[in-house]
């Protein structure tokens, strides 16, 4: 007999929110009623272990889904822990467990603010009702003494009660029948697309239409010691839907302060260097085994985006529909933790394999530096990640900071760096002569956006890094060098003065130094000035770009300048064309010069004058 009951007001009120406003697409009610299933096949495991006496007690737990497209029904059935009928009641039909009254209040209290709410409520079964003109759900709980009960609702007003047949398995079993515009989750096609997409690494065998889908085990929540080496490439093409083996794996897996499984893969090629564009997130977030988001944008930082994998946390608070985290603090404490871990695992791979690591860096050094810039609680620990080449390596040969470190001289306190386009072009600029005289090493940084990246860090194992090019380089000084001859100090004065006049408000100095014995004059980057990669970056975002004010240094032991500082008495106009010769092809080498048709010209100019003689 059919004993009909009423929803109360705050279910009816709770089934027309699921059904019109949370879920923003309708197939994750597929992905919650599997889960539901899994959840009470977990349950009736436990049963078993405690050696209670269950009904059924040796039928295979698993999962069984079926589509019929004529009848227009789904059906979704476990062999779990089932319902009694006071349970059918107290779950499906009042506020008891599911929260729903709490839920509501609090949604009032929240002026609808419910994104920050739903996730404590366990109401993921009603959003079958977005797709359904009636549910039929047939239970049978594990007590062997439960009689089997069928539990019947449209979703609106109330449902039926009656008592199932007789042979009923235990478990629960989910017949749904579709509305019109939703038939096509009666499709087999759509309905394996949605399990695969959100169940696929469920904890029990899925059997769809006759077919075991779920295959691919989950091997994030294995213990790592009993994963094979090509268990995770199989795991990784699978996730990837890639056909060539990872670089790297990470499997990383943690208790506190949050319960962690994860496994991330470095691709053996960077899709951006091969011209696919900026690559989205792919490292999929779960929550039990079932897909939460397969492209979280905040799961991890941006310059970690070529990473593919997996994050599985079961702390992670959910929404109803599983398409909102609740609480945004949690999620950036678990991007810290796998950061973090990542981070030590490429510690780990230059460590033990300098050929891999550089493979690596070959592909992802741009990332790694983008963490540099972006992630300042990071930087330290990325900085000693980072490779190039140096007075000290061969051409193409990489090393590191921690060497740079290892080899510095007694009298040497700060790292020494030199940023260019190229190491030919760095290995003959003048910069080199003072630190090359001392016997220190300079390493070579010749990609776009390093200089960035060296302000970002400022220092390592708390050594400073300068760059050569400035002003403010403090060096120790030069000792046991023979005298050389060139200008006196009256000499060199007056020699600066008048550059420095004929240049009024052009430099902020003009000296003479030792720094430079390879080229007549080095401009140097002025304390506040800022350095021509930044500049030109201004330029091109189209903001302002504050005037530079460069140091002029001279050598004054050249030979070009000496003669230089005669012809002002003898030829003062082409003293002058030297100056500026001299001047325009330091700006020229320090990549200052705003106009090099300023340095041809004069070149011209200079040749005439000479010619003329």
């Amino acid at each position: 007999m059919a004993n009909t009951h009423q929803f109360q007001t705050e279910v009816r009120q709770l089934l027309d929110i699921v059904i019109h406003a949370f879920y923003s697409d309708r197939e994750v009610f597929v992905r919650e009623l599997v889960s539901n299933a899994s959840d009470a096949l977990e349950k009736l495991r436990l049963k078993q272990l405690t050696n209670a006496a269950v009904y059924e007690g040796e039928r295979e737990l698993r999962i069984s889904i079926t589509t019929d497209e004529e009848a227009k029904t789904l059906t979704i059935a476990d062999a779990g822990i089932g319902m009694t009928q006071d349970e059918v009641v107290e779950y499906l039909g009042t506020i008891a467990h599911s929260g729903t009254k709490k839920f509501l209040e609090m949604m009032k209290e929240s002026k609808g603010g419910t994104q920050d709410l739903i996730g404590q409520f366990g109401v993921g079964f009603y959003s079958v009702f977005m797709a359904a003109d009636e549910v039929e759900v047939t239970t049978r709980s594990w007590q062997p003494d439960a009689a089997p009960v069928k539990w019947v609702s449209d979703g609106k007003e109330g449902y039926t009660l009656t008592e199932a047949a007789a042979d009923t398995p235990r478990g629960t079993s989910i017949l749904i029948r579709l509305k019109e515009d939703a038939a096509d989750f009666a499709r087999a096609e759509h309905v394996r697309h949605i399990i695969s997409k959100y169940s696929n690494f469920v904890g029990f065998p899925i059997d769809f239409n006759g077919e075991h889908l779920n295959t691919v085990q989950a091997i994030w929540m294995k213990n790592k010691k009993d994963v094979k080496p090509e268990e995770y490439e199989e795991f990784y093409k699978f996730t990837a839907h890639s056909e060539t083996a990872p670089m790297s794996y990470m499997h990383f897996s943690a208790d506190a302060p949050i319960v962690l499984n994860s496994v991330l893969f470095v691709p053996e090629e960077n899709p951006e260097i091969m011209g696919f564009g900026r690559c989205e997130p792919r490292v999929a977030l779960y929550c039990h085994k079932v897909l939460i988001d397969s492209k979280p944008e905040n799961l991890l930082p941006e310059w970690l985006r070529f990473l593919t994998g997996v994050v599985d946390s079961e702390d992670l608070p959910l929404n109803i529909s599983r398409e909102m985290l609740q609480d945004n603090s949690l999620l950036r404490r678990i991007s810290g933790i796998i950061t973090k871990r990542f981070i030590k695992h490429l510690e780990g791979i230059a460590k033990d394999s300098n050929d891999k690591y550089e493979s690596f860096w070959q592909q992802y050094s741009r990332y790694i530096k983008e963490g540099i810039v972006t992630s300042w609680e990071h930087k330290d620990a990325l900085g000693k990640l980072l490779r190039f080449e140096s007075t000290f390596t061969e051409a193409g040969k990489l090393t590191s900071f921690a060497d740079y470190v290892s080899r510095m001289k007694e009298n040497q306190k700060d790292i020494y760096v030199l940023f260019g386009s190229s190491r030919a072009q760095l290995e003959h600029s003048p910069y080199l002569d003072a630190l090359t005289a001392r016997g220190f090493e300079v390493a070579f940084f010749t990609d776009g956006g390093d200089q960035f990246v060296i302000d970002s860090l400022m220092k390592v194992e708390d050594k400073e890094i300068k760059a050569i090019d400035r002003a403010n380089l403090d060096l120790p000084p030069l000792e046991g060098q023979p005298d050389k001859p060139g200008l006196d100090e009256n000499q060199a004065k007056s020699l600066t003065d008048w550059i420095a006049e004929t240049h009024k408000d052009t430099f902020s100095k003009v000296t003479t130094s030792d720094r430079v014995t390879s080229a007549p004059a080095i401009a140097l980057q002025g304390e506040n000035d800022i350095s021509p990669e930044i500049k030109a970056y201004l330029k091109a975002m189209g903001q302002p770009v504050p005037e530079v004010h460069p140091e002029i240094a001279f050598n004054p032991h050249s030979p070009i300048v000496q003669r230089l500082a005669q012809l002002r008495s003898e030829n003062e106009e082409l003293a002058g064309l030297l100056a500026d010769q001299l001047i325009n092809t330091a700006l020229l080498r320090a990549g200052m010069l705003e106009d090099p048709a300023k340095l041809a010209d004069n070149s011209q100019a200079l040749l005439e004058e000479l010619l003329a003689k």
